[in-house]
């Protein structure tokens, strides 16, 4: 049976998430931070928001929040801006509207907020609640990861990867790739796995390719689950282990649907069928026993 490697990743992540954090720089109690915001203070207003987004210190209120995300953004926090539309973009506390969305995320990327350039760059590129631009797309993930933002870093080495609006640059999206990576992110990890299991702008390397499977793998990533069972079956930048093999290939099977379930599960059964009762046993626990690292 010839199982495969899964290729190389030309998807883009989607928009990032709402600050779900405790409030920034918050010393004060719900009751301090109301006093200090019904005076106008733009970072308690912002932080007052937060707080009734996630239920800290008083009930959880989306519409409460968004009230004060809303004093805030006027004031120009870009925090709270972005806060805002993406309150929209969900239709969390508000009624779902893209371009009242836009018009947020627009003005914190003004200000020069990493996460609001990196949602605009994100809407450009599928053409979600503005027309799709790929120039403008590019614009606005390059703007958000020279500041470091490790979703439009990746999103910069899909763009140059596929050669979407820039000529096709391995060499690039590598480069772009590797400093999301570094910071965690489980699809960078995963997509430098695979640039280095096929030699696609790095030299072939298997252990180095384990590696960044692991790395990302660990994070719960079910494509590099299933290529670190592949790699165990093979031998291949590591110490052939079935035991190993059938492991990540069930927890692979576990979050995957579809074709790619199918796949997995003929990994699993093809390592089943070449291990004793006991290995299966011990690969099952291991399975059952996982965890996942906590994303950074």
């Amino acid at each position: 049976m010839h199982v495969r490697i899964i290729a190389l990743a030309a998807a883009l992540v989607g928009i990032s998430a709402l600050a779900l954090t405790p409030p920034l720089h918050a010393q004060e109690t719900p009751d301090e931070l109301r006093a200090l915001a019904e005076q106008g203070d733009a970072r308690a207003q912002y932080n007052l928001g937060v707080a009734y987004t996630n239920g800290q210190g008083v009930p959880r209120d989306d519409a409460e929040a968004v009230r004060w995300y809303r004093l805030a953004a006027d004031q120009g926090d870009a925090r709270a801006q972005y806060n805002l539309g993406l309150m929209y973009w969900i239709g969390r506390g508000v009624l779902q509207d893209d371009a009242e969305a836009v018009r947020w995320y627009r003005l914190a990327a003004d200000q020069g907020y990493a996460q609001g350039q990196y949602n605009l760059g994100f809407l450009s590129d599928t053409g979600e609640g503005v027309p799709q631009d790929y120039v403008e797309a590019l614009r606005w993930y390059r703007l958000a990861a020279e500041q470091g933002f490790a979703l439009a870093q990746y999103s910069l080495g899909v763009i140059y990867g596929i050669g979407e609006s820039v000529p096709q640059d391995y060499v690039e999206a590598l480069r772009w790739y590797r400093l999301a990576a570094d910071q965690g992110l489980a699809e960078a990890q995963y997509t430098l796995g695979v640039a280095y299991t096929n030699g696609q702008g790095v030299p072939q390397d298997d252990v180095e390719a384990v590696r960044w499977y692991r790395l990302a793998a660990d994070q719960g990533d079910a494509g590099a689950q299933y290529n670190l069972g592949v790699l165990y079956n093979t031998g291949a930048g590591v110490v052939q282990d079935y035991v190993e093999a059938h492991m990540w290939f069930n927890l692979a099977a576990a979050q995957s649907s579809g074709e790619d379930r199918d796949r997995t599960v003929n990994g699993r059964d093809y390592v089943a069928e070449r291990m004793t009762a006991e290995q299966i046993a011990e690969a099952k626990r291991r399975a059952r026993e996982w965890q996942p690292t906590p994303e950074p």
